[in-house]
């Protein structure tokens, strides 16, 4: 525990500062929390003065604060949220007994406002907070308290807090006490001549021990103040370390052992050692060993290493060194035994220092990042890029529980297969694992996206340029194209140009059919005529998917659908290529869907800006299209904002299908469309749901699966979606759709001898694909029908996008005199019963004019 803590109040002396940040944290209110005139190394406490949320108080300690000081409103929010060891509590000397036992174990400590410096009070407060850190500050302090006081609070278990104006490297007087003179309030020594022993360890070897000396008050006044070493010699006085030797130190901190009778100085030391006899140590011969006696000759052969050697070559090439560290991580990962990993770590760690050092970073460097790194209460997924990540395949499992998948070295030689599920034979808990999907956790992903959303609301277009050059790797100077869109952006194979033209016109038939052309009039009752009519959504925009694949398709599902409607203003968003283009693909169906702007963006950022609006992006009044879960994410944010004023389509997700297949299909069919949808992407889920299919039918169906697949592009995003996805055995049609319908898949493809008959027992899917000869490909492409549909089980409550869906629909009515007569009364009798009194007399005093 701190001998005191400062409060930084207003400014303050960039040497007070110093002085503060060698002895302990500072305290800084939230206001002052990123004060750039604080040292570097400075531990800092945050204590909240302003309005902050959750997410302020997780950003400031992932920015580096120690501790964050929470009042208890606040704190609720936070408590098992937050790591308790990060979080203090600050109370009033009135709500201590308000604390509950929750609050009380999710904090480490508390700080309390009181007037006054009772000490009796505090050690109340020490009791009943049992194991926590206990700070006082006082509220009506026009003085500094003297040392005694102090040491009292010190003894009652307490840390006091003054603000910095009490604070000095000045001598202490009435209004301000000396910052040695409080650090030194509670220090005592058991020695005759009153010195204190004090250890001095190597800031930037670990803390490896370099010495023992003496310390005075004097001496430990002069280290705090000046920042370099200095003791008291038992024979010679004031000792200054290195002022005739040269052999200087930096004093990075001070601090107390558990008795306050004795110090630790960890120094960064310059010049030959600490040693009088110019070794590192006074203790022994012994050479600085492991990695920092390896930085120490890399430092060294940087400038030395003479011209041919092998750690010249490292230096002087640095595709060799690279292909050096990634051979050596290689070989670390298929180490076996504990003698190899630590060989081959070994080898790692030379060949990564040696980048290090060519770059200018120390071990301190390095440590200095985990540091910070561990301060970070927010965590990463921590999965591997596309490049590293793979998996191995299990082998068919036969019922059991559905297993979570495992990631492994991927082996190219392991056939590709589903899990297999017997239904009949399934738990209660077995069944509603079958119909979970792999995928998204909300909670997290809103968390993760919300930084994201909110700086392109707050910075608008030089956020979004940032983040597209970030996460697309796309440098730009302008995310937004206007038509008309140039000639040289639109060419396209002609081939591709004709069916996109074919895909055009069935979609376009299709959806046209589905818009009203007329309003809905019903005459209620003599007198009373409702209506309703359709009018377009002024502003939309469409989320095309780049990822992994270029899904012209996806502009056309949701242009053409909004070209019908009427929309005045339709924006297309995609990711730009990283040379900043968009598909030649895609831009031909903007112009053919009449889009009046294209945003140059993907993900989160593309969301926000339509949601939003920014400089040059549009605002608009809806947004639809797919996306992976962080566009779902954002979506679902936007959408839940006031401020943005914007709803979606739905939370469209990862893609899925489920095929029913009896004993008539036909195995590669029914393989085929599986991985239609399995290469989509690794998060993408495929069900089979087998009708008394036989042991052989069912090998068929996987060896034509594992063949198919090996013949595909992307067989790796194969190999892991396929992992993930289920064989599910049933006895009937009736048990097939009834497990669909509580599934609610996207696509539902219906393999069956009688296929028709089936449809009417469908209650819940995105699409429906009638019979051995309508693939799912046909509606993502060219039938008519949109492919943007619910995933995730949301086709129980959702529509896949339709042409109403760009619509929104106002009623109307009117109400004659002869209407009103008949209607009024029991208007006006309803009104009564609810006592809206106003209501009623709208209705009555027209009919007193009757």
């Amino acid at each position: 525990m701190s001998v005191f803590l400062p409060l930084l109040q207003g400014s303050a002396d960039a040497a007070l500062l110093q002085a503060l940040a060698r002895i302990g944290p500072i305290v800084l209110p939230s206001s002052q929390a990123n004060d750039t005139s604080l040292p570097e190394h400075a531990a800092r406490h945050v204590l909240l003065d302003q309005e902050c949320t959750l997410d302020d108080v997780t950003a400031l300690l992932d920015e580096g604060a120690e501790k964050v000081i929470l009042p208890l409103a606040q704190a609720q929010d936070a408590i098992g949220v937050l790591p308790a060891d990060r979080l203090l509590l600050l109370l009033d000397v009135g709500n201590v007994s308000a604390v509950s036992d929750k609050i009380r174990n999710g904090v480490s400590g508390v700080l309390i406002k009181t007037p006054s410096l009772d000490v009796d009070f505090v050690s109340s407060v020490s009791r009943f907070f049992s194991g926590a850190s206990i700070h006082v500050l006082p509220t009506d302090i026009s003085m500094p308290p003297s040392q005694p006081v102090i040491r009292a609070l010190h003894a009652a278990g307490a840390c006091l807090v003054l603000p910095t104006s009490l604070l000095s490297l000045a001598a202490s007087s009435e209004s301000q006490i000396n910052v040695a003179d409080a650090f030194l309030s509670i220090v005592s020594s058991d020695r005759p001549d009153g010195l204190f022993p004090t250890i001095i360890s190597s800031y930037v070897e670990g803390g490896r021990t370099l010495g023992l000396v003496y310390s005075s008050a004097e001496s430990v006044r002069e280290s705090i103040v000046t920042g370099k070493g200095v003791y008291q010699s038992r024979k010679h006085g004031l000792w200054r370390k290195g002022e005739t030797s040269g052999a200087t130190q930096d004093v990075v901190s001070i601090r107390l052992d558990c008795d306050s009778d004795s110090l630790e100085l960890s120094v960064i030391q310059h010049g030959a050692g600490f040693c009088h006899l110019n070794r590192t140590s006074c203790f022994g011969d012994r050479e600085t060993k492991g990695l920092f006696a390896l930085e120490r000759t890399l430092q060294s052969r940087l400038f030395s290493a003479p011209e041919g050697s092998y750690t010249r070559r490292l230096f002087s090439d640095p595709d060799l060194l690279r292909a050096k560290i990634m051979e050596e991580a290689d070989e670390l990962c298929r180490a076996e035994t504990k003698e190899e990993v630590a060989f081959e770590a070994a080898d790692l760690f030379y060949f990564a220092l040696t980048r290090c050092v060519a770059a200018g970073v120390s071990i301190a460097d390095i440590e200095h990042s985990l540091d910070k790194k561990a301060k970070k209460v927010t965590r990463r997924a921590g999965n591997a890029k596309p490049q590293w990540a793979k998996t191995t395949q299990p082998a068919r499992k036969e019922s059991g529980s559905v297993p979570s998948p495992q990631k492994a070295p991927i082996d190219p030689n392991a056939p590709i297969v589903m899990r297999c599920f017997d239904f009949s034979t399934a738990t209660t808990d077995e069944r509603a694992g079958l119909l979970r999907r792999p995928v998204l956790k909300y909670d997290e992903m809103l968390a993760k996206v919300k930084p994201i959303v909110d700086d392109v609301r707050i910075r608008g277009d030089v956020a979004l340029l940032e983040l597209t050059a970030k996460f697309d790797k796309a440098q730009l100077t302008s995310t937004v194209v206007r038509p008309p869109f140039t000639p040289e952006s639109m060419q396209i194979d002609p081939a591709v140009r004709d069916a996109i033209d074919v895909a055009y016109a069935n979609i376009h038939k299709f959806h046209a059919a589905q818009a009203e052309q007329a309003s809905m009039v019903v005459e209620t009752m003599p007198g009373v005529v409702c209506s309703r009519f359709s009018r377009p959504i002024a502003r939309v925009g469409l989320y095309v998917p780049g990822g992994t694949a270029i899904l012209p398709s996806t502009a056309l599902m949701l242009g053409i659908p909004a070209q019908v409607a009427g929309c005045k203003e339709v924006v297309i968003a995609t990711p730009p290529r990283q040379d900043g283009s968009i598909s030649p693909e895609v831009m031909y169906v903007a112009r053919l869907v009449g889009a009046s702007a294209i945003l140059k963006a993907g993900g989160a950022q593309a969301v926000a800006a339509l949601a939003y609006g920014t400089q040059t992006v549009p605002k608009v009044d809806k947004i639809f299209g797919p996306g992976n879960q962080w566009v779902t994410a954002a979506k679902m944010l936007v959408q839940n904002d006031t401020d943005a004023l914007v709803s979606i389509d739905m939370p469209a997700g990862p893609s899925e299908v489920l095929v029913v297949a009896d004993h008539t299909c036909n195995p590669a069919f029914v393989a085929a469309d599986l991985l239609s949808q399995a290469e989509h992407g690794v998060d993408s889920q495929v069900v089979l749901v087998a009708v008394n299919l036989s042991d052989e039918k069912l090998a068929e169906i996987e060896r034509e699966l594992d063949t198919q697949a090996r013949a595909l592009p992307r067989v790796h995003i194969v190999r892991e979606s396929i992992s993930k996805s289920n064989i599910v055995k049933v006895h009937s049609v009736e048990e097939a759709i009834r497990f669909s319908n509580d599934y609610a898949p996207e696509h539902l493809i219906l393999h069956l001898e009688n296929a028709n008959a089936a449809v009417p027992l469908v209650d819940n899917a995105g699409s429906v694909f009638v019979g051995p000869y309508s693939p799912e490909s046909c509606g993502d492409y060219a039938s008519g029908t949109n492919h943007t549909l619910p995933t995730n089980g949301y086709a129980r409550q959702f529509s896949g996008v339709n042409t109403l869906s760009f619509q929104k629909h106002i009623t109307s009515q009117e109400v004659s005199a002869d209407g009103l007569r008949n209607l009024g009364p029991v208007v006006a009798t309803l009104a009564d019963c609810e006592g809206l009194d106003a209501h009623a007399n709208a209705v009555r005093v027209r009919l007193r004019t009757l």
